[in-house]
């Protein structure tokens, strides 16, 4: 029994494409438990070093005891919160700018070489003098999430500005439109789907530049957790803290994509 206006082919070709969807994900599960039963085990008859490497039970009770005193959602909203900031920060920033060097040709030019300088550096090294100048505050630390994923929004929000459709841009020049219309018309609305891969991209670069922040000057947040557990030698507090960040990282990522989506939708 189908239903009215579609097609048989098209009924089993949906059929097909939610069996492979559900093939996929039950697949992607499996790994997952596949992983933590193989860790557990390993770690149940010595084959590592469950001091060391830690083992699923041992991160489970950790989780419990971060839960049961609050901590557990205080460090991660901190991490969270600060990552959210810098994401934003340095998306709309780095946008604006590439929209200043798309807007005059002489400041790209000017500019270029220092970008290309900047986008090799690693951000990491800033690390120091950011301390120095801002202070061991959140600040620093969102500062420096901001810093690492400003220059990859600079250069690829640019490249796609420039990879516009020119024919479409002449033809806007000769119906006598202004800059900012083309902006607007065409240039934006050609290079949303490369702004929403850098979107993708920024989350992990905005958390990588957090962590780094948060090792070398936060009493608080995931990055702290792993250094301190490090410091004490507390492999189930690091590990627990990696894991939470790796959920927390794949949350923002998802939130990304239903973002998109919700986007494409609109359009």
């Amino acid at each position: 029994m189908f239903k009215e206006g579609v097609s048989k082919e098209h009924q089993t070709y949906l059929k097909q494409y939610r069996i492979r969807k559900a093939s996929i994900a039950a697949s992607q599960i499996s790994m997952l438990v596949l992983f933590f039963a193989l860790w557990e085990i390993a770690a149940y008859f010595k084959w590592i070093d469950p001091f060391i490497m830690s083992q699923p039970s041992r991160v489970f009770k950790t989780i419990m005891n971060l839960t049961a005193d609050g901590s557990l959602f205080t460090h991660t909203g901190i991490t969270v919160f600060e990552t959210v900031v810098g994401f934003l920060s340095g998306t709309i920033l780095g946008t604006i700018i590439a929209i200043i060097l798309w807007w005059s040709d002489f400041v790209a030019k000017v500019l270029d070489p220092y970008l290309v300088v900047l986008n090799a550096l690693p951000k990491t090294a800033l690390g120091p003098i950011i301390l120095v100048w801002i202070g061991g505050t959140t600040s620093s630390i969102i500062v420096m999430a901001l810093l690492v994923s400003i220059v990859v929004t600079i250069l690829n929000v640019y490249l796609a500005f420039e990879s516009c459709d020119e024919d479409k841009v002449k033809l806007l020049w000769t119906l006598g439109a202004t800059k900012l219309q083309i902006l607007s018309k065409v240039v934006l609305p050609s290079s949303i789907p490369s702004i929403i891969s850098v979107l993708k991209i920024n989350v992990g670069l905005s958390l990588v530049g957090v962590i780094v922040g948060e090792f070398l000057v936060s009493k608080a947040g995931l990055g702290y957790l792993i250094i301190y557990g490090g410091q004490v030698f507390k492999m189930d507090l690091v590990m627990t803290s990696v894991l939470i960040l790796a959920v927390a990282a794949a949350l923002m990522y998802l939130s990304v994509a239903w973002f998109e989506k919700k986007l494409n939708k609109m359009r």
